[in-house]
């Protein structure tokens, strides 16, 4: 364990729309693995996101990672692009990829590590409900 290292957190909220479904499989199929969530008219969720990033703090601002621009960062790179949206339809991410939680934080951590630098720990947190949430990296 470092001591040095400080974990930094924020968290944010968006409404998105998807559907569950494997365009390989029957729709017999796609209704037993999916359930609801297969729904072809989509169905709705109120994600509830959290980022931790983790470092050594700088020494001259005493930050890991300043929380407005981590803020300002979700929001230009997470925000804009899932909030309010068809996950299926409206984004170039999911066109291809079944957007499950798993995907989803996948996808984020994707868009916020290519603006981080390399010393920097990020893992995030997606809750599709209160009870149902992932971690990426695991």
């Amino acid at each position: 364990m470092d001591l040095n290292k400080v974990a930094v957190y924020r968290k944010e909220h968006f409404t998105a729309a998807h559907r569950l479904h494997n365009p390989a499989w029957s729709d017999e199929k796609n209704a037993t693995i999916f359930g609801l969530c297969n729904n072809k008219n989509f169905h709705g969720h109120n994600y509830e996101l959290t980022v931790k990033i983790t470092g050594v703090p700088n020494t001259d601002t005493g930050y890991v990672f300043d929380t407005k621009v981590l803020s300002a960062l979700i929001k230009k790179e997470v925000l804009d692009r899932f909030d309010h949206k068809n996950l299926n339809l409206d984004t170039v991410f999911f066109q291809q990829l079944n957007p499950t939680a798993e995907n989803i934080a996948k996808i984020v951590y994707q868009l916020l590590r290519a603006k981080l630098d390399e010393h920097l720990e990020l893992k995030i947190f997606l809750y599709e409900t209160e009870r149902n949430y992932v971690e990426y990296p695991a």
